[in-house]
């Protein structure tokens, strides 16, 4: 028969088992095993097929390399705010690596991708387009399809109204001489023309860079520069003109007078 102090005493130690099972590490880990629970709910996971897709994002979240890099054969980061593409190198197997819809600039750096074969960065705002090649032909060895669409680096007509289809050409045959084993360019099948042409005169087609914006001076208003003219400097300013004597090397031979086209040979 208990007393009232057993009793007490047996009130007491039953209370402190329950305190060390709601104090118990199982418990205090719970917390962490939601946070992970809930980013892998945005991840969408096709047995090696990686989709991290529109979560505005600006670098690569730490918990999918350390979840899923070791066995990811593709990865898609696209619609997301990517700067960088830091962490990368923890997806040493990927094959495939699509980045569509990012913000990656002119600075965008890869780890080696031994294996890596498929790579898009369309809609990105990459302008060097010899800088990438040569990044891409060092740390992709094996890449055969890559697709630049959307990029002023790639001068598409679709989204350069200024360019033309000889402009875009000429884009692909120096992509084709940095990189000759590309087998699919943007929206179209390598031929073996394009690889021959590229090899012969690829390296003399570079992409010019756009233009920079015109700087302004101090009162804030855009500096345009005057357009060229033979005549020295003291004599190029409108409002300040005055007549000079100087030797000029140009000569005018008339061939190009109006004239000229109505003047026949007999009656010259």
């Amino acid at each position: 028969m208990l007393t009232a102090a057993g009793f007490l005493n047996r009130t007491l130690d039953i209370n402190s088992e329950r305190i060390l099972k709601t104090q118990s590490p199982s418990s205090s880990c719970q917390p962490q095993e939601k946070v992970m629970a809930h980013n892998e709910s945005l991840v969408a996971l096709n047995g090696t097929q990686i989709s991290y897709i529109g979560h505005d994002c600006k670098d690569i979240p730490d918990f999918l390399g350390d979840a899923y890099g070791q066995f990811a054969r593709r990865l898609d980061l696209s619609f997301n705010q990517l700067r960088s593409l830091a962490g990368l190198e923890l997806f040493s197997e990927l094959e495939e690596l699509v980045v569509d819809n990012n913000l990656l600039e002119n600075d965008l750096r890869l780890p080696r991708l031994p294996n890596l074969h498929t790579l898009t960065l369309n809609k990105n705002q990459l302008t060097d387009i010899e800088a990438l090649l040569e990044h891409l032909a060092d740390v992709t060895p094996s890449l055969e399809y890559l697709s630049l669409l959307g990029n002023e680096a790639c001068p598409n007509q679709l989204v350069s109204p200024d360019k033309d289809e000889d402009d875009y050409q000429r884009y692909r045959y120096f992509v084709l001489h940095k990189l000759p084993q590309l087998k699919f360019l943007d929206t179209r099948k390598v031929s073996k023309k394009e690889v021959m042409e590229a090899q012969a005169r690829g390296a003399f087609m570079k992409v010019v860079k756009p233009k920079l914006e015109a700087p302004t001076n101090e009162a804030g208003s855009e500096s345009h520069p005057l357009p060229y003219t033979p005549l020295p400097q003291g004599s190029r300013d409108a409002k300040n003109h005055k007549g000079v004597f100087a030797k000029c090397r140009y000569i005018y031979y008339g061939k190009h007078s109006e004239g000229n086209r109505f003047i026949r040979n007999d009656q010259l």
